[in-house]
């Protein structure tokens, strides 16, 4: 990974972070107002996991090519045009009435996400230097977390007051948000570059490859089967709310956003633990322990009588959330060579985006079979069996890894590039602190 070679741009890593916080803040505003419109005129489940899937699917189908185009395309020009053009897409959504045109708008609302998400993950770590890349990463990272816990709250409130144009209107303004970056941030990457990351030398296409490393392969694994089981929830818990629990659109948007909170605390709480960790296998078995912990927090949450009860339980499920995923990017950056990040982390946003989607096409289709409490039993038992079932592949996984380090693995395997020996603890100690104070994207 290029850092600043000069002194770190901290005006840009602000601007960045604000973009980030209020982009994030409006992608959710405008997904949560949508689900509670079609909840609120009757809609079923399998309208709502459609929403869903078409606000997934470009951030799968997409990532190799959008990673690309971070890389070769200035990062000026794509935040400026995906900028303006996700604003006239959500301004659109707020006058669109067709069901079929609402759902192929957010796609293309998704598709512009897509762009940005890589291009503002790429620039900060040429706006500063590597040793200020943890406080730098740690505050946009966070600013994207309170953005996405703000934007469910901020819909219920807007959409319970004013209806569904109002929150949508609010949200193409947010995306100027991102014009404004593009043209203030003096860091620049990609195409022509300037400052920092002028002159530099191309950086050789990677060999890396998921499939030869199999500790990596059993967290991908594991983690996109566990959120098949029960990603379902995400399009059962408005029904849930809103019909089984009778609650309002306000406190649905309150609710929904404690476990986003529980991200946030979780990626601190966890970013200190991790850096404990050297194990791999060890972080590989905590991160399926605190899966366990959000399967329980789901099935937990089908007893409660009331919405309110929801928040401490979700709360803790988020907590879980948020340090499975500081501990998934800190295997992963430890593992792969830098100049492979990039596609290693693509790859596994695609899976876990994937395996989202198939749980929302299951929860729509099961909201036409069953009711919302018993559906949230059974996503919370598959997950938990799911995690059982795991175990054993993942203690085959730590053993088999422990005994290729027992026997001195030589340097230059995938996941382990040469390093001089004097410097061995030093690098891995930077990529630690790096990674384990970075939050993760919820």
């Amino acid at each position: 990974m290029s850092f600043a070679s000069g002194p770190s741009r901290w005006s840009d890593v602000w601007l960045a972070t604000a973009a980030r916080g209020v982009s994030s803040c409006g992608d959710f505003l405008a997904a949560s107002a949508l689900t509670l419109a079609l909840q609120s005129a009757g809609a079923g489940g399998l309208a709502v996991s459609g929403l869903m899937l078409a606000a997934t699917l470009p951030l799968v189908v997409l990532a190799p090519l959008t990673g690309r185009l971070a890389d070769r395309v200035d990062s000026r020009l794509l935040l400026v045009i995906a900028g303006f053009a996700q604003a006239g897409i959500c301004l659109a959504l707020a006058y669109a009435g067709h069901p079929a045109l609402v759902m192929v708008l957010v796609a293309l609302l998704a598709a512009g996400l897509a762009v940005t998400q890589p291009v503002l993950s790429a620039l900060v770590p040429v706006m500063v230097r590597a040793a200020d890349l943890p406080r730098a990463g740690a505050l946009v990272q966070t600013a994207g977390t309170l953005g996405a816990l703000a934007g469910p709250a901020l819909a219920g409130l807007l959409v319970g007051g004013f209806g569904t144009r109002v929150p949508l209107l609010v949200d193409a303004a947010s995306y100027l948000a991102l014009v404004a970056a593009g043209l203030l941030i003096r860091t620049r990457r990609g195409g022509r570059r300037s400052g920092p990351a002028a002159g530099r030398a191309a950086t050789p296409p990677p060999t890396w490859r998921l499939r030869r490393d199999p500790l990596l392969v059993v967290m991908v694994g594991s983690l996109a089967a566990v959120i098949g089981a029960v990603g379902a929830v995400n399009v059962i818990e408005v029904f849930f709310i809103r019909e089984t629990l009778h609650s309002s659109t306000t406190v649905y948007g309150l609710v929904t956003g404690s476990w986003t909170l529980g991200i946030v605390i979780g990626g601190w709480i966890f970013a200190r633990v991790a850096r404990r960790l050297a194990d791999d296998g060890a972080l590989l078995g905590a991160g399926l322990a605190l899966l366990g912990g959000c399967c329980l927090a789901v099935l937990a949450s089908a007893a409660v009588p009331a919405a309110w009860l929801l928040v401490p339980i979700w709360l803790a499920g988020g907590v879980s959330n948020g340090g499975d995923n500081v501990f998934n990017n800190l295997l992963l950056a430890r593992r792969v060579p830098d100049a492979a990040r990039g596609r290693a982390f693509a790859v596994f946003g695609a899976a876990v985006q994937g395996a989202g989607m198939a749980g929302y096409l299951a929860g729509g289709l099961l909201l036409e079979l069953a009711e919302p409490r018993p559906l949230l039993v059974g996503c919370g038992v598959a997950g938990v069996l799911v995690v059982v079932a795991l175990a054993l592949p993942v203690r085959r996984a730590v053993r088999a890894e422990r005994a290729a380090a027992a026997t001195s693995v030589p340097a230059g395997t995938p996941g382990r590039p040469e390093v001089a020996a004097s410097d061995r603890d030093r690098v891995a100690a930077e990529r630690d602190a790096e990674l384990a104070t970075q939050l993760p994207t919820p």
